[in-house]
């Protein structure tokens, strides 16, 4: 029996293609001892607001910018700044029809006491996979015992061999990156998410699309949100 492997950076609240990503494997890597970078997915993300997208941000304590993820931590300005963003939640989501539920789940993230960037966000990943009853396994990259200084593809495949995995998922941003024949002469099949459109309801908004999986929850059923997840081709 074929093993799917999928592995991704931390992103805070990601879109739902992340977790179609995750539901479409047998174990997912989540890198923990890979280098944080600025302006990317791994902080922050887009909810709605007043019709439009809005970004919402995780303060990062100032240090090296060559640091890995796991080597960072929020700022101190995270307790102040966390009421604000709770704040501006509710008053974009308040009248969402799965305001309550969603709501709940968004502050337990929230008022998370980890301070530990990785950690912090890793915890709401597990909670958001527990709400969504997604059953894949989750490993923490640096507990696989590989050669941790390779990069991109080399590091990649060598994952995928330590796990046993015959197949290996990537989101579909990775094209440009990996090799399905380089895959293919390391016995491993190598296939690309790429989401389906997703369309619903956001108040009597222009439709805003791949938002955070906050968005999707504030509008959508538990039962409808499953469906979403398997809507996506492979490539």
């Amino acid at each position: 029996m074929s093993k799917k492997i999928a592995i991704m950076q931390p992103y805070f609240m990601p879109y739902i293609g992340y977790f179609q990503l995750i539901n479409s494997v047998d174990m997912f890597v989540i890198y923990d001892n890979i280098q944080y970078t600025k302006k990317g997915w791994i902080n922050r993300n887009r909810i709605l607001s007043n019709g439009k997208d809005h970004l919402i941000t995780l303060p990062i304590k100032k240090d090296s910018d060559y640091l890995d993820v796991v080597k960072r931590e929020l700022s101190k300005s995270w307790e102040k700044d966390k009421s604000k963003m709770l704040n501006i939640i509710k008053s974009s989501y308040g009248k969402s029809p799965y305001f309550q539920e969603t709501f709940e789940l968004i502050s337990k993230c929230l008022n998370n006491s980890e301070v530990n960037l990785f950690k912090f966000i890793y915890d709401s990943i597990v909670l958001m996979n527990d709400h969504l009853e997604i059953k894949t396994p989750i490993i923490i990259s640096s507990t696989i015992d590989t050669d941790h200084t390779l990069k991109s593809q080399d590091k990649v495949l060598s994952l995928c061999k330590e796990q046993n995995a015959d197949i290996y998922i990537n989101s579909i941003g990775g094209v440009e990156l990996y090799n399905k024949e380089t895959f293919k002469q390391n016995n491993i099949e190598l296939n690309f998410i790429k989401s389906n459109p997703i369309q619903y309801t956001q108040f009597n908004n222009e439709f805003v699309p791949w938002l955070s999986i906050i968005d999707v929850m504030m509008f959508n059923s538990r039962d409808q949100i499953k469906e979403y997840l398997n809507n996506y081709t492979l490539i």
